[in-house]
């Protein structure tokens, strides 16, 4: 099974994008070859350039509160934990807490470092960072990689909050549809969204097997999907026969 996402609003595209990244950050700092954490150090900056939007932080703290609000609200129900409820309201505390105490924007401590500023000034720049341009760069990556591994930890410090804090959000968010299988008849399935009712996210699940790919659409009124498949000529053609997948909505 494959599953494809695809956010309802620019919010949550945002914490799609940031969530991808440390993902893929997670896995470079892990490796040893100075090439990976070369990558590694890309991610970082990636990673500041989607966080540099100034509400950025407002946003995830706002969402936690709104979670927050959301939970309580179950409290005094019988089919309800609450030690389920105390748990998961305690993590949102910790990661309120951990994030608001951040100032500036996301990676904005990362910025007084003068050296790593120079490298993401240049790795932009195809073929920018070469030991003739960053002397001092080379010099790093020649260095044990426990010692690299040491530093893009020390450098990664100040993005965990935000890491943390997305990652349970979207748990959340992720967790609050249920999954209904439907079927696209003649490549195409289409589906009204009731009034009144918001929507955050939208879960794909299909068989890999069918070698299909969705273009979705959606917005507070509807959802739109329709399959393709990719001939030899590499491009994409529209999918004419009927598939079946899981399809959930998360608000």
């Amino acid at each position: 099974m494959i599953l494809y996402e695809y956010p309802f609003n620019e919010r949550i595209r945002t914490y799609l994008r940031l969530e991808h990244l440390f993902v893929r950050l997670a896995e470079l700092v892990k490796r040893e070859s100075p090439i990976d954490h070369h990558h590694a150090l890309a991610v970082i900056f990636e990673i500041m350039d989607v966080g540099a939007r100034a509400d950025l932080k407002t946003d995830v703290l706002k969402d936690i509160e709104k979670q927050k609000h959301v939970l309580n609200g179950y409290r005094g129900n019988p089919v309800i934990s609450e030690q389920v409820l105390d748990d998961i309201t305690a993590q949102l505390d910790a990661c309120f807490t951990s994030l608001n105490e951040l100032s500036g924007k996301v990676g904005h401590a990362l910025t007084e470092n003068d050296w790593l500023m120079s490298i993401r000034s240049r790795i932009g720049i195809p073929g920018g960072t070469c030991e003739f341009d960053l002397p001092a760069y080379h010099a790093w990556q020649s260095l044990a990689a426990d010692i690299r591994q040491h530093d893009l930890q020390r450098w990664v410090s100040p993005l965990v909050p935000l890491a943390e804090s997305l990652s349970l959000l979207l748990r959340l968010v992720r967790d609050s549809g249920a999954p209904q299988k439907v079927i696209a008849q003649a490549g195409q399935y289409q589906q009204m969204l009731p009034q009144g009712r918001t929507f955050q996210l939208l879960r794909l699940r299909l068989d890999s097997r069918l070698a299909l790919i969705p273009e979705i659409s959606c917005n507070r009124l509807m959802v739109s999907v329709r399959f393709m498949s990719q001939q030899g000529d590499g491009r994409l053609h529209a999918n004419t026969d009927d598939a079946v997948f899981d399809l959930t909505l998360c608000s």
